[in-house]
């Protein structure tokens, strides 16, 4: 065996790597990966480092959610720039002054609310965030629930929802949330449901939806779930470990609050 020319030793799973993104069936070289797998690697890894510092879009964003009938508002967290949000999760789980200032200003009391933060990876938010919003608001349109101005904060958690919805007043609260990124997945958005939304309130008290991306779950079926979630939430009067995901392919959307019935 020349060492310009190793052997390599192929996986016998390998005819399942067309079932999933994950990193599995790698083949080795001697005792190794093979180079073209560890270069892959290192880029998975780059990609995925790339995503948690690169910075959304956010006037892109924004312009793409506000219409003639409908606000969206800029916030802030508490972190002051990307390293205080990362090493201090906490301060990313309350607004600063000026952003609760502007949300006590303005309008209170609707029935939901959806929060847009970047969380751990800005791709995520950039290429699916509005589009998830914009199809959930399409559906809310059609029905009696009334919806607050869209809320985007920048270096936010899932708990700054819970003090959004408290100062608007807000029954429901959906928050987009750029998850941490994997290494064959550096661009999933999350949605978080959380039936009244208070400060202190723990994970068991949310319905979560992960891998919402470009061949993980598409934003069609990630808004129609999030509907299911929401609709069921409200009947019940709760969210968390108490709403299971019994959707069904015939669901309609948002049914038993439609304008029509």
């Amino acid at each position: 065996m020349s060492i310009h020319n190793p052997i390599i030793t192929q996986d016998p799973w390998k005819k399942l790597r067309r079932h999933t993104d994950a990193r599995i069936a790698l083949g080795r070289a001697g005792v190794s990966l093979p180079l073209n797998e560890h270069l892959r690697f290192k880029l998975a890894h780059a990609r995925a480092r790339d995503a948690v510092y690169q910075p959304v879009r956010t006037d892109d964003i924004l312009s793409s959610l506000e219409t003639d009938k409908r606000k969206a508002l800029l916030l802030h967290s508490m972190a002051s720039d990307r390293m205080e949000y990362l090493t201090r999760p906490d301060i990313g789980r309350a607004l600063n002054h000026t952003s609760k200032e502007l949300l006590r200003s303005g309008k209170s009391g609707f029935d939901i609310c959806i929060v847009i933060c970047d969380g751990l990876s800005a791709p995520a938010v950039n290429e699916t965030a509005a589009a998830v919003t914009n199809g959930l608001l399409e559906l809310v349109d059609q029905t009696t629930l009334s919806a607050s101005p869209v809320c985007m904060v920048t270096n936010g958690r899932v708990a700054v929802g819970d003090e959004i919805g408290l100062l608007l007043k807000a029954k429901m609260v959906v928050i987009l949330i750029g998850e941490r990124p994997g290494l064959s997945s550096p661009n999933s958005l999350g949605a978080y449901i959380t039936c009244d939304p208070k400060p202190g309130t723990t994970d068991e008290a949310r319905n979560c939806i992960s891998n919402i991306r470009h061949g993980g779950m598409s934003v069609s079926k990630a808004v129609r779930k999030i509907a299911y979630l929401v609709e069921e939430g409200f009947r019940i009067g709760e969210t968390g470990v108490r709403l299971k995901d019994k959707m069904d392919d015939e669901y309609t959307p948002l049914l038993s609050f439609k304008t029509d019935l």
